[in-house]
């Protein structure tokens, strides 16, 4: 071993009592190439990264292995278990899955496409059915009421198909695999896809979410309280107890993606159980009564927690350690019967009615705005696009303002109903009180707009941090800061956070909760994805490494570093990671720092240039759907829902490609002042990287990772990984990368930016929640488990399986006695009574949007008055016959529209009956003022209704004079028209 080490360091030779970090000068990159060479070699015990850190010499790591050198692998995680029989026999090895060929791949891309374009084309009849009998209203009042029982009806529809289609398709879920890019595999990317769209997920943290799981068909016992937006997919294979907390960004799918098969299992979680923070739980697991599973923990596939017992880590083990730390509130069950009937009442009377009539409220309210919008629709495209231009500008930029206010204002108001340390009941108005500062604090616009640059500091300090005497750095924090309560965070003097840290500073139970200070000491550097909670026995100069989970117990932790879940001490820095320390003292700083916040700026610039290039473009786009008139109004409404997609996505790739340059980036080692890392931060910044998720389980993600620079092989399965640097990133054939996973090529390590290429082989699968550090290379074939950490340098052979937080090889073990949940018979179709329940209530809700009242027709569309003298409202035909200088001639059996006389004015306008929605807006704003004459034809005419006219169509029917049935039609149109 002295001897690999002595070739990686470039020596002649390495003492076997020098320590590795102090004497020898390695760091953890070395190291972990030093682990690699070592596992090569048949004569040597097998080396972890853990290993190293254990024995920081030879001698010792030499004396530390010997005992176990016939065993150098990880048991499995099920050995871990207590119920594992030992006397289970070994598994055998699976056989790999027949994988679906090319065509069948092309086939799920088809067959996905038409899925979404009828979906589009569903919300966009409901849409345009619903818009146009709100535009029929008159006056304020009723069009706020059409919007409340258009936008009521549509919101539950869009809430109950995706119980629809769960039942319909699928029926209930048993354990099973699915192979990837199969019809089986489509059916179940709708349903998932459907699952996740619904807007009861944004019910998290109410019971509202609990009886959405239950309706798909989760075993949820009384009291539940899930946090996690993570939504359960394969729900029949789920069972929660009750009085179970499960905290936020939690994984419990109920499935997972593995080799190219979908395999869905069950997971089991009992009474009065607890799951903390960032916690992964895979198939075929579970929890006993009142069992606990810690923050940033993970149970792998077979592993069970028994009765009373408190786990944490990745793979989990016994700890002592109490993660629910709160007494429970007595229960009631009227609190959560208010907190869900405010909720509604909220949503039903507030958010929808504003999001369905909002631009009927704002023309009618702001006519000035009408007149101006009108004008510009003219005849010139210049004049169009010009208005939506400062449209564009004025709501963006107003938007941005109004929402900085907002968050600034709104939560320090509230606060002050809320006491640290005291216990409030769930569901009451103090929870209400909390949930409304957490999200109006949380929002991530801002952080990402501020993130990675000096103005960070003073946007956390508006939000209510307090981060005593900053010592400005210019990447003071990332991007991605959470928090329970911004007021109650504190981080200490000359600390630099990364992305990705979530403050943990709320505690709940199943029927309580409270608010509490967590405090970060100064001088620490936190990496990637922590969760830190209350109470984190941590101190003064920690370096808590990436994915670490922050001890609750021992002594404080100070002028070490902490790595691992569960966390172990390493060295606080090396001599390479220290090499740019000077940069940040000295007179050097502050030429350097004002270098760096110019640059950031103009990133910062481009950050809302960008966005608001990108409403414009779809505020134009949508526009541009409603002038389409008659019939192929709904197909232009749903278009324009598909063509927003694909316009963002060409704009994110291109966006991506401007900002490199055309050009990929290379491995870096330099200083946070150096140019090529603030590179790294405008790439990390300016693209819109939520597009690129929405396309998570489809063949698309790999095109577009391709598009954004990233070498993918063919038919990559990626159902929601995320890649930080995608020139860097190199991708097999075949690979499977699962929800929440992560291919990170960069680590900043207080000054210090060092990033690397990492090269994932053909047919691999990176597991639920995983992290992949830069410089990583993984064999075809290797396997990284869930919510596990694959270092930096790491080297997996192929077909290998590692897992673990750091990760290291999994010796395949007996196969434990795992839990299965009681299922009745499986039935692939749903109940007759039940799906005809389901489709008449559907029914009901069309039925609301396309009837004006009992027995009546949707009106025809109806334009909005202008505060101008009256206008005239004619036929194409009749635009036609003026501009002729003759009376239009009737086609066919159709009725005569009424002309303007010659040498007045004539106003192009959609004739009657040419479809109803969103472009009745065009419409109203396409009037022009005219002479006061032009109005005699049809002012002094009765005006009658739909019904009258519907009567007068028969009579005229039935009428042997066609001269007098055209002319008599003629009159009733204009009469009813204007």
């Amino acid at each position: 071993m002295a001897e690999v080490l002595a070739d990686l360091m470039g020596v002649e030779r390495v003492s076997v009592d020098s320590h590795f970090f102090d004497v020898v000068g390695a760091d953890s990159m070395v190291m972990a190439r030093f682990c690699a060479r070592v596992r090569k070699r048949a004569d040597l015990p097998s080396v972890s990264i853990k290993d190293i850190y254990s024995y920081p010499t030879i001698r010792s790591l030499a004396t530390g292995l010997a005992p176990a050198a016939s065993a150098s692998a990880l048991e499995s995680p099920a050995e871990l278990s207590a119920d594992l029989p030992p006397e289970s026999p070994p598994e055998a090895p699976p056989e790999a899955a027949p994988r679906v060929g090319t065509a069948g791949y092309l086939l799920c891309g088809v067959l996905q496409t038409l899925a979404f374009l009828g979906y589009c084309y569903l919300v966009a009849l409901v849409a345009d059915l619903g818009a146009g009998w709100i535009s029929a209203g008159s006056g304020l009042l009723d069009v706020y009421l059409r919007s409340v029982l258009v936008g009521g009806a549509g919101l539950l529809g869009m809430c109950i198909l995706p119980i629809l289609v769960k039942w319909v398709l699928i029926g209930r879920w048993r354990p099973q695999e699915i192979r990837v890019w199969s019809l089986a595999y489509v059916r179940f990317w709708i349903v998932k896809t459907l699952v996740r769209l619904n807007p009861l997920v944004l019910s998290v943290g109410s019971p509202l979410y609990a009886l959405y799981l239950r309706a798909l068909g989760a075993k949820l016992g009384r009291r539940v309280a899930v946090f996690s937006r993570n939504v359960p997919v394969c729900t029949d294979l789920l069972a929660i107890g009750a009085g179970t907390v499960i905290r936020k960004e939690s994984f419990f799918l109920c499935y997972r993606a593995h080799s190219g098969l979908i395999q869905t299992g069950a997971v089991s979680i009992g009474r009065d159980a607890f799951v903390g923070e960032k916690s992964v739980l895979e198939i075929n697991t579970s929890m006993g009564d009142e069992a606990q599973l810690g923050h940033s923990s993970a149970l792998h596939s077979g592993q069970s927690v028994p009765e009373g017992e408190h786990w944490h880590g990745s793979p989990a083990q016994r700890t002592e350690v109490n993660y629910l730390r709160i007494a429970r509130a007595a229960r009631s069950w009227w609190r959560k019967v208010v907190f869900c009937i405010l909720a509604l009442l909220k949503v039903f009377f507030l958010y929808v009615p504003l999001a369905e009539g909002a631009v009927y409220l704002l023309l009618r309210a702001v006519p000035a705005l009408a007149t101006s919008v009108g004008a510009a629709t003219g005849n010139t495209s210049w004049r169009f696009g010009l208005t939506a231009l400062v449209l564009s500008v004025v709501l963006f930029a107003g938007s941005v303002l109004v929402g900085l206010v907002i968050v600034g204002v709104v939560p320090r108001a509230l606060n002050i109903f809320l006491e640290p340390g005291k216990v409030y009941p769930l569901y009451g108005f103090h929870y209400r009180i909390h949930r409304v500062i957490s999200r109006l604090s949380n929002k991530k616009f801002f952080t990402n707009l501020f993130g990675d640059s000096s103005y960070i500091v003073h946007y956390l300090r508006g939000l209510g941090y307090n981060l005593s005497r900053v010592e400005q750095t210019g990447s003071n924090f990332g991007m991605e800061v959470a928090h329970d309560n911004p007021y109650l965070s504190s981080v200490g003097s000359g600390t630099m956070v990364a992305d990705g840290l979530s403050i943990v500073n709320a505690e709940f139970s199943s029927t309580s909760f409270s608010v509490s200070r967590t405090s970060i000491g100064p001088r620490n550097f936190l990496g990637n994805s922590i969760a830190y909670p209350s109470g984190g026995r941590t101190g003064d100069n920690c370096l808590l490494a990436t994915k670490v989970m922050v001890p609750l117990d021992g002594e404080i932790r100070e002028g070490v570093g902490l790595l691992g879940s569960p966390s172990f001490e390493i060295p606080r820095s090396v001599e390479r990671d220290g090499r740019f320390d000077h940069l940040l003292t000295g007179n050097e700083l502050p030429r350097r720092l004002s270098a760096k916040n110019r640059y950031n700026i103009r990133t910062m610039g481009y950050y809302l240039f960008v966005r608001w290039l990108h409403v414009f473009l779809l505020t134009s786009l949508g526009v541009a759907a409603m002038e389409v008139p008659g019939v192929f109004g709904q197909l232009a409404i749903a278009a324009f829902f598909a063509l927003s997609l694909v316009v963002s996505t060409v704009y994110v790739v291109l966006v991506e490609r401007v900002m490199t340059a055309f050009r990929a980036l290379s491995p870096s080692f330099c200083s946070i002042y150096d140019a090529r890392f603030w590179w790294h931060e405008r790439l990390w910044k300016v693209p819109e990287m939520v597009y690129v998720q929405t396309f998570n389980g489809t063949p698309f993600k790999g095109l577009m990772w391709r598009l954004m620079g990233a070498q993918v092989g063919r038919r990559l399965f990626d159902d929601g990984c995320y890649f930080t640097e995608r020139t860097l990133v190199t991708v097999g054939n075949d690979c499977t990368l699962n929800a929440g996973s992560k291919i990170q090529c960069h680590s900043q390590e207080d000054g210090a930016f060092k990033s690397d290429r990492s090269t994932i082989g053909s047919g691999c699968t990176v597991g639920v929640a995983a992290l992949v550090h830069y410089g990583v290379t993984m064999g075809d074939g290797a396997v990284v488990a869930a919510d596990s950490f694959l270092m930096k340098g790491e080297e997996v052979p192929p077909q290998a399986r590692w897992g673990g937080n750091p990760a290291r090889e999994i010796r395949d073990a007996a196969t434990p006695a795992v839990l299965m949940l009681p299922v009745r018979p499986a039935r692939r179709r749903t109940p007759a009574w039940t799906a005809a329940v389901l489709l008449g209530v559907v029914a009901a809700d069309l039925a609301m949007l396309t009837m004006g009242g009992r027995g009546a027709p949707v009106p025809a569309r109806q334009t909005l008055p202008l505060p101008t003298t009256p206008s005239v409202v004619v036929s194409q035909p009749a635009v036609r016959a003026s501009r002729q200088g003759s009376d239009p001639v009737a086609e066919g059996p159709g009725p005569r529209p009424y002309a303007a006389p010659r040498g007045e004015q004539a106003v192009r306008v959609r004739a009657p009956g040419r479809g109803v929605g969103p472009r009745a807006v065009p419409d109203a704003i396409r009037q022009r003022n005219v002479d006061q004459s032009a109005l005699a034809p049809s002012a002094t005419g009765p005006r009658s209704s739909g019904t009258e006219g519907s009567k007068k169509n028969k009579r005229r029917k039935h009428s042997g004079e066609k001269g007098q049935r055209a002319g008599k039609h003629g009159q009733d149109t204009g009469s009813t028209r204007t």
